[in-house]
């Protein structure tokens, strides 16, 4: 049965939301394999260390990249067809709402998708913070905090410049794309036998990659055979955070974002339960409390004002060349990496000295 015959037989909404529960499955047991996180990768590398996990990120970004160009090559999508490059972005909101992020993702020790894959495990302080994300992406897209978002993200738009399209503005094309998309592919899986990886974690996270272009296919293939319009999308987490939150409060109508979030819940609970990793977690006390709701809420409204989360504007974005997502990028990267310095590393450093004292004494 071809995915026409689904779509007559159960309906649209419904055969999109089931297709984001599979995807999202395998993701979510991908990245929990894999212990896919941008938070973890920056802070090795601002820190000087290219370690296994910064390999992993490479793994997960290169292979996103790569499978969502081949897709395009062959001409299985048309990626200009995908939001990122069909309507006007925010260059405003990409750059301060990665800085927001970024900031964010430190404080709360994880991006929404590795708080969401966390919370699966067991750990309470990632469920409490992924729940004051989606509330915040949810008041920052139709609540108290949308004029806020709207009145930045419309201070400088991708209409200004001619477009959104990196591929456009190099002239690399697609083919140029696919050879930029391989270096990194190549840097992660350089760094992956650097490192000594196990070959499990390199596969893992190769294949959390391919979630991108698989959803990416997916929609492009639904919306080709939908009567009414459904977006080509792909994996991210702000919105689909927001819209589940909303879904499961009104009874919100069914669609791949609504799907995606439980999928990657039931994928990481599953695979966290096959290895013997299930265990609560709470805090330790008031203070980090605050730690992780404030940087959850910074991540919900820096997530709605760039577009985008770490996957979302990080990964997806990125997998289509979009130049707001690079941006988003960069601006997560940038102040992740401060933000480590701040709040973590000088803190970590004075104990590791105090600590080298005492034993000298």
């Amino acid at each position: 049965m071809d995915l026409a015959e689904l779509a007559d037989r159960f309906g649209e909404p419904a055969l999109s939301a089931a297709g984001a529960l599979v995807i999202g499955i395998l993701f979510g047991a991908f990245a929990q394999k894999s212990r896919f996180c941008l938070r973890a990768a920056v802070i090795d590398f601002t820190r000087g260390h290219i370690s296994a996990r910064v390999a992993v990120w490479l793994l997960v970004f290169g292979a996103a990249l790569t499978g969502t160009q081949l897709l395009s090559w062959f001409g299985l999508v048309n990626l200009q067809e995908a939001r990122q490059l069909a309507s006007p972005q925010t260059l405003a909101g990409a750059a301060a709402g990665g800085l927001l992020f970024g900031t964010g993702m430190v404080m709360a020790r994880g991006c929404a998708a590795r708080l969401l894959v966390l919370s699966a495990t067991g750990n309470l302080r990632a469920l409490l913070s992924g729940l004051v994300f989606a509330v915040v992406a949810q008041a920052s897209l139709h609540g108290f905090l949308a004029p806020l978002r709207n009145w930045i993200a419309d201070t400088a738009v991708t209409n200004a410049i001619g477009g959104n399209d990196l591929l456009v503005f190099s002239g690399i094309g697609t083919g140029g794309a696919i050879l930029f998309s391989l270096v990194w592919l190549s840097a992660g899986l350089g760094f992956a036998w650097r490192e000594r990886a196990r070959p499990v974690l390199v596969a893992a996270a190769a294949a959390t990659g391919l979630t991108v272009p698989l959803a990416w296919w997916f929609t492009s293939d639904v919306a080709a055979i939908a009567f009414e319009p459904v977006k080509m999308t792909s994996l991210t987490f702000t919105g689909p955070s927001a819209d589940t939150l909303m879904f499961f409060l009104q009874s919100t109508s069914l669609d791949f974002d609504v799907g995606l979030v439980p999928g990657v819940f039931i994928g990481a609970f599953l695979a966290a339960a096959v290895s013997g990793e299930l265990k609560l977690q709470g805090w330790n006390g008031g203070h980090s409390m605050r730690r992780y709701l404030f940087g959850a809420g910074l991540m919900g409204f820096g997530g709605m004002l760039a577009g985008g989360c770490a996957v979302g504007a990080g990964v997806t974005g990125g997998s289509v060349f979009a130049l707001t997502a690079w941006v988003t990028l960069g601006a997560i990267w940038l102040a992740a990496g401060i933000t480590d310095r701040v709040l973590d590393y000088r803190a970590e450093t004075a104990g590791d000295t105090a600590s080298a004292g005492a034993a000298a004494g």
